[in-house]
């Protein structure tokens, strides 16, 4: 073992790999320096710092094998920046590309250039730009014309003073609908950056190329093209019925995204057109939404929040796909817990007893949050049609039969709420006081607690059970104690003779025994309502007064914020369902964060304080 320790302390270190790789590089033979640009590319997409290599590997930018070529644009993108000064070296190559006879290799050429964001590199795309928009391939027009709004991020003075700009607006009339797609998203992100340039101006020539364009041109094009047409406004009732009419076809697409940009763009349009002809729109749109139900699960989701918005603004639009909905046993949770929304959205008279036979077997799941949440979907269902309020509530009584804490728990809590819509079912409530021991979270014993100070003139054991309450004060929760306050008060409201010494127990354990503020503040308000001699009926007008009726307890988005996302289906916004501004541009380790701290960054400060410390060390 000593031996070879001193050996190995005698032998030559081992070469690194960015070693060997360079050696690679510079070899004679052309397999191993295209088999060590391989390798180094390789690192590169494995997060591995592999930028000092650039000179090695810029010496071989000048190939025929178009292979190796694209490796070497590749790395020359992704280090542009830390190396500026020899991209220049680059450039004399590009320009040759760019006349080269193969138009994979122009096109390779006037993308890279555009890819390369280093300032230096703008003098010299002027010339090669304008030859390729221009170019007799359209796959090089194509390219030419997305590279022109990155000409236009980079230096849009150059931009606007050289024509480039009108150049793309003629694109638009080009025979090639790539290039149609292409020159219209490049049009778009300039509009979007500099709204002033007015880059994307929609006239009726422009419309018809667009939708001349749309059936020929590649998936990403159509989606361009359709969220452009979504944003436009048009002129009259026609010119909206001709988008409609141009834009279903869209709905029998493969791609997912092609149909929810499509279903978008009608659903905008059709408060432009007659009102019968928007109904058989409508009905056209369910099949392929249908679709994309049965699709991967993180496409079914996407799909679900853009349904779940076209129901907020239209309810009857999916009323006779309720199947379609049903929770699958190998769904993820997530998207269980949207289909149930979805469900009890487009529940109605004639699907209500297959729904709630359908939610009844979910709530005997293993997942213990998705049956909370189909027995909360059984008391949104009974809230929402009032005829189907019986057959909710006897579920919900099974429910409770099954004595599963979990679900026991939930049911009360929904139970609650059906009660203040319907003060109908009081009938129930010997039943649910039996469940008082098995309740130990705070929501459950909450909305037992409401039940029991609000129907204690009907419970002839109210006293008794707010008193086990009242023993056990000091250990509740919070939002459990405010409940168990109101309760008692209530109870002596109405029944003086059966609370008085109970009333006075829990206001002096609020009062005395309580540190939190709230529960304090609240029983001094009690007391004070209560000792008021000069308006006997001042705590009854206070406490018992009448509460306002529970419209639904189905959650949805305020008017505005839903006109304003329908406006962003397919994008991300109607997955978050929240508009944009609220998740752009405001991440801390985001894309627009980094970019946004680079430009900030006072590197000339930072690099004189360096020299500073240097000299002072």
């Amino acid at each position: 073992m000593a031996v070879n320790r001193i050996r190995g302390a005698f032998t030559a270190p081992r070469k690194g790999e960015t070693f060997e790789l360079r050696a690679g590089l510079v070899s004679q033979y052309a397999y191993e320096r295209k088999e060590s640009i391989q390798k180094t590319i390789m690192a590169m997409t494995l997060g591995k710092d592999v930028s000092s290599l650039f000179p090695d590997v810029l010496k071989n930018i000048a190939t025929a094998d178009l292979d190796q070529k694209k490796l070497v644009y590749l790395y020359l993108m992704n280090y542009a920046k830390s190396h500026p000064d020899l991209c220049i070296l680059a450039v004399n190559t590009f320009v040759q590309d760019t006349e080269d006879p193969n138009p994979l290799i122009r096109a390779l050429a006037i993308r890279t250039m555009g890819c390369i964001r280093v300032e230096k590199i703008v003098d010299y795309m002027e010339e090669p730009l304008r030859k390729t928009l221009r170019d007799e391939s359209p796959y090089v027009r194509k390219t030419a014309a997305i590279c022109v709004a990155k000409l236009f991020d980079l230096n849009p003075t150059l931009c606007l003073e050289n024509g480039f700009l009108e150049a793309l607006q003629e694109m638009i009339g080009d025979p090639n609908p790539m290039v149609v797609a292409n020159s219209v998203t490049a049009l778009a992100e300039i509009s979007e950056t500099s709204p002033e340039t007015k880059a994307l101006q929609i006239t009726p020539n422009t419309l018809r190329k667009m939708l001349m364009a749309l059936n020929e041109c590649t998936e990403w094009g159509r989606v361009s093209v359709l969220t452009n047409l979504a944003n436009y406004t048009p002129k009259d009732q026609k010119e909206s019925e001709n988008i409609c009419e141009r834009v279903v076809p869209q709905f029998q697409h493969i791609n997912a995204s092609v149909v929810l940009a499509a279903v978008k763009v009608v659903f905008l349009h059709m408060k432009y057109i007659n009102p019968d002809m928007a109904k058989s729109y409508l009905k056209k749109m369910a099949p392929p939404l249908v679709t994309l139900v049965s699709s991967a699960p993180e496409v079914q989701y996407v799909a679900l929040r853009n349904i779940d918005l076209l129901l907020q603004s239209q309810p009857n639009i999916l009323d006779k796909e309720l199947r379609v909905f049903f929770c699958k046993y190998n769904d993820p949770p997530y998207l269980k817990f949207q289909k149930l929304e979805i469900m009890v959205r487009i529940a109605n008279d004639r699907n209500v007893d297959q729904l709630l036979a359908e939610l009844k077997e979910y709530a005997l799941d293993v997942d213990m949050d998705f049956v909370r949440r189909a027995v909360r979907a059984i008391g949104q269902t009974a809230i929402k049609i009032e005829l189907t309020a019986e057959k909710c509530v006897a579920t919900l009584l099974d429910l409770i039969n099954t004595k599963v804490n979990y679900v026991v728990q939930e049911a009360i809590v929904v139970i609650k709420d059906i009660f203040r819509k319907y003060p109908g079912y009081e009938g129930i409530i010997p039943t649910l006081c039996q469940c008082i021991d098995e309740l130990d979270e705070p929501d459950a014993r909450g909305a037992l607690i409401w039940i029991v100070g609000e129907y204690a003139e009907k419970i002839s054991n109210a006293g008794d059970i707010l008193d086990g309450f009242v023993d056990g004060f000091n250990e509740e929760f919070t939002q459990t104690q405010l409940q168990i306050l109101t309760a008692v008060v209530k109870l002596f409201l109405k029944r003086p003779d059966k609370a008085q010494g109970l009333v006075q127990k829990v206001l002096k354990a609020a009062t005395e025994d309580n540190d939190n503020p709230d529960i304090r503040d609240r029983a001094y308000v009690y007391w004070r309502l209560l000792s008021n001699t000069n308006d006997p009926n001042a705590p009854k007008n206070v406490v018992l007064s009448e509460k306002p009726p529970i419209v639904t307890t189905i959650h949805s988005l305020p008017p505005n914020l839903l006109e304003q996302l329908l406006g962003e289906l397919s994008t991300l916004a109607s997955v978050y369902h929240k508009p944009p501004e609220q998740f752009v541009g405001q991440g801390k380790y985001g894309a627009d964060a980094v970019q946004k701290a680079a430009i900030e960054y006072d590197y000339p400060r930072l690099s004189k304080l360096a020299k500073v410390t240097n000299i002072n060390a």
